[in-house]
């Protein structure tokens, strides 16, 4: 690897946490112009920091290459909607925010999150560097600010007058090169009393649900709660409060605030899951350098179930253009061959390919049209409400595939999901 550093610590990264190849950018969706044209393609390697068992990748590009015309819109996914509704709800029943606090979101999407505040009559202000999606909250009526977020950035809205009551961070952490420089601006940006909660995947998850299809060139970083704590504190920002949650695959709602405000009290939710995280061998660079053997037999069952099913003349779709997908399918050296095509909700993504693979992206109603045998669910973390939305290939006797932890077949008889043994 070189002279690569620990993008939080700086200390040289010499160890493995897996090595998943080379693989284009996993949200630079092709449009058909594009077919015949070279791809780059980078190292998909992570590393895992001996000091502060950060997991990260090396950067090959800048998050304006990355971010700055990006193809996620977070209210296409209604389960999303609910949480980021929910979410609302309980920061204001918890903590009193109200039409005279200010709620700051970074990495504001389209509004998906700051709507909900608004509907409650609270001032909000959106944080956005992708100018495509954030176009979209402003004509929500959301106030957002087409810029990529650290100390440079707070410190031009301080001036302006603009600090958080509540400042928020949802699956923004791990999109970060710049740690160091992202953290110190959210301790600029933030009221003296005020209150900070991030959500990112969490490792120990990644770990032992098998989750490499989470790792991919957009997350530079991946935190344990162990991890997270020490970083914050090196910012002089103190954890106070953590839950575990549901969402992609199993994520970390933290709660933070400046280390010198009396509230609120530390919960004994923070001890409680630092214990946990130590029995499951969070703190030994040992769990880390394991993962890898994992990975590889994922993917020679998943190769192992497409053969057969090929060799029996079955007809494969997948569901969804997820970054995480792209991930899967180029590692596994997944294409055509396999899976005829995919569809998508967002009709951002429809009528492009996947990168890598150049698996053409369709409406969802290709399914119907074409009736596949199976079709494989790349966002494997929205599996539920696929399953529902698709429960009509039981009319054909289609089945579901979902690939992560292990490969797993579902029927859809219209009536109830029934898992079959491989």
């Amino acid at each position: 690897m070189g002279n690569a550093q620990c993008r939080f610590s700086g200390q040289p990264l010499s160890y493995t946490f897996v090595d998943l190849g080379m693989s284009p950018l996993a949200n630079a969706y092709l449009t058909a112009e594009h077919l015949n044209q070279a791809e780059k393609f980078y190292p998909l390697h992570t590393y895992v920091s001996e000091d502060t068992l950060l997991v990260q990748l090396e950067q090959f590009e800048t998050p304006d290459r990355i971010f700055s015309d990006y193809a996620y819109f977070s209210s296409y996914s209604e389960s999303w909607l609910k949480h980021a509704k929910a979410y609302t709800d309980t920061m204001v029943e918890r903590f009193g925010f109200n039409n005279k606090t200010e709620v700051i979101e970074i990495a504001s999407n389209d509004g998906y999150l700051l709507q909900y505040f608004v509907e409650k009559g609270i001032p909000v202000l959106g944080i956005e560097p992708a100018a495509n999606i954030a176009k979209v909250a402003q004509e929500k009526g959301i106030p957002s600010v087409v810029k990529f977020f650290g100390v440079q950035t707070a410190k031009e809205l301080v001036v302006q007058g603009k600090q958080a009551d509540l400042l928020i961070g949802n699956n923004v952490l791990a999109h970060v090169p710049e740690l160091n420089d992202f953290i110190a601006g959210m301790k600029i940006i933030l009221k003296p009393s005020g209150i900070l909660t991030m959500e990112f995947p969490h490792i120990l998850h990644l770990i032992e649900q098998n989750q490499f299809d989470t790792i991919y060139h957009e997350h530079f970083s991946y935190f344990s709660f162990l991890t997270v704590e020490k970083i914050f504190a090196a910012h002089n920002l103190k954890l106070f409060d953590v839950e575990e949650l549901t969402t992609h695959g199993g994520s970390l709602r933290i709660y933070a605030k400046h280390d010198d405000a009396e509230n609120p009290s530390i919960s004994e939710r923070v001890s409680e899951l630092k214990a946990k995280e130590i029995a499951a061998g969070l703190h030994l660079i040992e769990t880390y350098v394991t993962f890898g053997e994992k990975v590889k037999e994922t993917k020679r069952q998943l190769l192992s179930f497409l053969l057969a099913a090929k060799a029996e003349g079955k007809a494969i779709a997948g569901y969804g253009a997820p970054a995480k997908g792209n991930t899967l399918l180029n590692y596994c050296g997944i294409g055509r061959d396999f899976i005829d095509y995919t569809v998508d909700i967002n009709p951002h993504k429809q009528g492009l390919f996947l990168p890598g693979t150049h698996i053409p992206i369709f409406s969802p109603d290709k399914i119907r049209e074409t009736q596949p045998d199976y079709i494989l669910i790349l966002p494997w973390n929205l599996k539920e409400e696929i399953m529902k939305q698709m429960a009509f290939i039981g009319e054909w006797d289609g089945q579901f595939v979902v690939p992560i932890p292990k490969v797993q077949v579902y029927s859809s008889p219209m009536r109830e999901l029934t898992l079959q043994a491989l």
